[in-house]
């Protein structure tokens, strides 16, 4: 059974411009945009331009879809500096990323607390990224398949079938992220296919072909075609050129 996957590009900002530098680039960004791939195409600001971002796409009703970062499990609480999933659906958020590698490499995330931030996106129309991924040194020591693999299982634990079907998986492995070095197409399309297959194995088979997965890692124009190439890769999770309207224009029209 071949299910035609819409493919996926998604611009994580990172901390990069204020809200009023994330107006112009928006307005630049759609200025030229020319969607020739039919992409679903989504922006992550920081949560200060969330607000600023989401009233260009409304009043100019652009093509785009609105993401955050990152947000807490808890509805309300005293979690000093946190974003609730609330407060995210109040704002019209379509996206959020989860568990991104600097989140849990600076920030203590662990798949545990991934797991909680996946269960509480469904109770408020929040589509989740979950990000997965594997440093240098699991990748030399030959474990990287073993290591990525336990992430999914223990990330997507207890979810059921209607709600898995509504995350995409984004495979960034640690290496490649700001560095400009990237995984061979090869590499990354060996990784999403296991990747799709544990998802057959722990749904079933449909379920496998119709979830997203994206690569993520120093994607950037030159190596957008040959990524997308690959029948297991459906999108890209993009850093630093996301940040760039050239750069970003040029992958969505890979």
């Amino acid at each position: 059974m071949q299910i035609n996957r819409i493919p996926f590009i998604a611009g994580n900002w990172k901390m990069n411009m204020t809200h009023l530098e994330a107006i112009k680039f928006v307005q630049d960004l759609s200025f030229e945009f020319e969607n020739k791939n039919n992409c679903e195409v989504c922006l992550c600001p920081p949560f200060t331009a969330l607000r600023s971002v989401k009233n260009i796409i409304d009043t100019d009703k652009l093509d785009f879809k609105l993401g955050a970062q990152n947000m807490h499990w808890e509805k309300s609480g005293a979690f000093t500096g946190e974003i609730s999933p609330e407060m995210l659906s109040a704002l019209e958020v379509d996206y959020v990323i989860i568990g991104h590698s600097e989140r849990r490499q600076y920030f203590a995330e662990t798949n545990q607390t991934v797991n909680k931030k996946l269960k509480v996106c469904f109770d408020y129309n929040l589509k989740p990224i979950l990000c997965v991924g594997e440093s240098l040194n699991i990748r030399q020591e030959g474990n990287a398949i073993k290591f990525v693999l336990k992430q999914v299982e223990e990330c997507l634990e207890t979810i059921e079938e209607n709600k898995v079907i509504e995350i995409t998986i984004a495979y960034e492995p640690i290496w490649a992220i700001g560095t400009g070095k990237t995984a061979t197409s090869q590499d990354a399309n060996e990784m999403c296919g296991e990747i799709r297959n544990k998802i057959a194995s722990l749904y079933n088979y449909q379920i496998s072909q119709t979830i997203r997965i994206q690569y993520g890692g120093s994607v950037k124009p030159s190596n957008i075609s040959e990524l997308m190439s690959m029948p297991e890769i459906d999108g890209a999770l993009v850093g630093g050129a996301s940040i760039n309207v050239k750069d970003f224009l040029a992958i969505i029209n890979y």
